[in-house]
């Protein structure tokens, strides 16, 4: 349902071909700060990939401009109401792809892609007792929340995840495979990837975990935990009908939905922290963070070194300062 607020996030993509793709991403990260949007934009020759949030009016006249665009006439945006920015600044960047696959033989989605399943279609897809689901996501994603039963597969970027199914094939040969992102665009080049691989039975949930979630119907079942986003949010709800906590404390094992970044700006791993973890062990995610002399957490709190070496000697470690 939407509530009246006065932002918005805008989520879209499109796999449509832009010539001169660098000199439209500078003409259109000007048209962007002209509107006041903030967000994040990737441009290729082969579409657009972008996140950004403003006021209704803001986001209003964005869709409307860009609608009236031939190449964008069809595209489909997926709004957040909000309360506030969820950007800090507005970035349009040029990129070689949208998703990272690099691929030798690149897919094109607009060619070869898996079965575009509704909400509806998907979750019930995904109780045939012969479907295989797979997450498309990156680990840390599928940690915060995924679809009851998916496969998560053992891999820390998108580009890693041929090779490994690839590796486990035997796993999902003979069977019904659905996949599912964020949003969906991860999805449309993977599962085309999917089926170039020879796979028979492919779905894919057409607009992402976000769509799924705002399904009248449906309304987000038979996921459990959090949908993770790519803004200041960090997280939002996806199950309506139940909220069941699949996130584990980095420390302590315990149910927590909370994500951070390691204090220690040279690593900056995201891991989920309670605030009384992230109290206790200087929001570092080893030692060596936690003694950093650049650890961010001890210097947005001042801390001196007698702070430190106590909250380490609480948690049975010896203070000793890395060297950088």
């Amino acid at each position: 349902m939407t509530e009246n607020k006065p932002y918005r996030v805008l989520l879209y993509y499109m796999y449509v071909p832009i010539e001169n793709p660098e000199e439209f991403a500078a003409l259109h990260l000007q048209f962007c700060k002209e509107l006041g949007l903030k967000g994040r934009i990737l441009v290729a020759a082969e579409g657009i990939n972008g996140t950004v949030s403003g006021t209704v009016e803001q986001t209003e006249k964005y869709m409307e401009i860009m609608h009236q665009d031939e190449r964008f006439a069809d595209m489909v945006f997926k709004i957040d109401e909000e309360d506030e920015h969820a950007f800090k600044k507005m970035h349009v960047r040029h990129r070689p792809e949208l998703v990272t696959l690099r691929l030798e033989d690149d897919i094109n989605p607009n060619e070869t892609t898996g079965k575009h399943l509704s909400p509806k279609e998907f979750y019930e897809a995904m109780q045939d007792p012969e479907t295989v689901v797979i997450d498309a996501r990156n680990d840390y994603e599928f940690e915060l929340g995924h679809f009851r039963g998916a496969v998560r597969p053992d891999i820390t970027a998108f580009r890693e995840l041929p090779d490994w199914i690839r590796e486990n094939k035997q796993q999902f040969e003979g069977k019904k495979i659905l996949t599912y992102c964020t949003g969906g665009i991860r999805c449309e080049k993977f599962s085309g990837w999917l089926v170039k691989e020879g796979f028979q039975d492919v779905g894919q949930l057409h607009g992402g975990i976000v769509t799924y979630g705002k399904d009248p119907e449906v309304q987000g079942q038979l996921w459990d935990g959090q949908c993770y986003v790519f803004d200041g949010r960090i997280s939002v709800p996806v199950n309506r009908v139940e909220h069941v906590i699949v996130g584990k404390d980095y420390f302590t094992g315990e149910p927590c939905e909370r994500y951070v970044n390691c204090a220690n700006p040279e690593c900056n791993k995201q891991i989920i922290c309670s605030e009384e973890s992230e109290y206790k062990y200087l929001r570092g995610c080893t030692h060596e963070c936690r003694v950093h002399p650049r650890n961010l957490y001890v210097k947005e709190h001042e801390l001196t070194e007698e702070d430190v070496e106590l909250r380490l000697k609480q948690i049975g470690e010896e203070f000793s300062v890395k060297n950088s």
